[in-house]
């Protein structure tokens, strides 16, 4: 469980506020308008409503305990800036900001943002489930609860053939990538491929497989 701010509860805060909570998340909601935090009451631990664009209101809700900070503001280009911003320089720890457009992007990574995001409802998933965990790092929603994962491996499995892991027969898991730390991807590796340390794998997966195998990661 992870300690969350989202700032601005617009159609895609909505998603993204719902789909953490499902994940057991612990979430603060801000929203100028009162009306947009109305429905997510029963399911966030605490809820404002103010005008982020103000420092002083960032100081008041303690911005730097927070795990993550989402910014969420759309249509007001402006004010998603200086809330990115404003929550850097009061220290939060990672700042993950809502954008329309590559130009906007470019704006907010240099002016606070550690990661920018580019609203729609797979987003919003796509998202809870990459911020719920340090170890997964992608997710490709597939049908009847399965996906594809991009997740740390074991340490047993580490200098290992895929082959000699046994990850298919003990976990239930398909191996479909390797992603190697210098950015080389090899698809639908060979069996005797050697798991290396910082590798991330490309896992096809249900998703009750991957909670319990991230559960051994924490």
């Amino acid at each position: 469980m992870k300690s969350i701010l989202i700032i601005g509860l617009g159609d895609f805060g909505h998603y993204l506020c719902r789909d953490l909570a499902d994940l057991k998340n612990d979430i603060m909601a801000v929203d100028q308008d009162e009306t947009a935090l109305e429905d997510l009451l029963d399911i966030v631990s605490d809820s404002l409503i103010a005008d982020c664009t103000r420092e002083n209101v960032l100081k008041k809700i303690g911005v730097s305990d927070f795990d993550i900070c989402f910014v969420c503001i759309s249509g007001n280009f402006q004010s998603s800036l200086e809330i990115t911003s404003l929550l850097k320089d009061l220290g939060a720890k990672y700042v993950v900001s809502m954008v329309r457009s590559e130009v906007h992007a470019k704006f907010l990574l240099r002016n606070g943002a550690d990661e920018v995001i580019h609203p729609n409802r797979g987003a919003a998933m796509r998202a809870a489930v990459k911020y719920n965990n340090d170890h997964i790092f992608d997710y490709i929603d597939l049908k009847d609860g399965y996906s594809i994962y991009e997740i740390t491996p074991l340490k047993e499995w580490e200098s290992k053939s895929i082959l000699s892991s046994d990850i298919r027969a003990r976990y239930g898991m398909y191996i479909v990538g390797i992603i190697r730390p210098d950015g080389q991807t090899s698809f639908m590796p060979d069996p005797q491929t050697v798991i290396r340390e910082g590798d991330h794998l490309m896992v096809l997966a249900h998703q009750q497989v991957v909670d319990k195998l991230m559960r051994k990661l924490r």
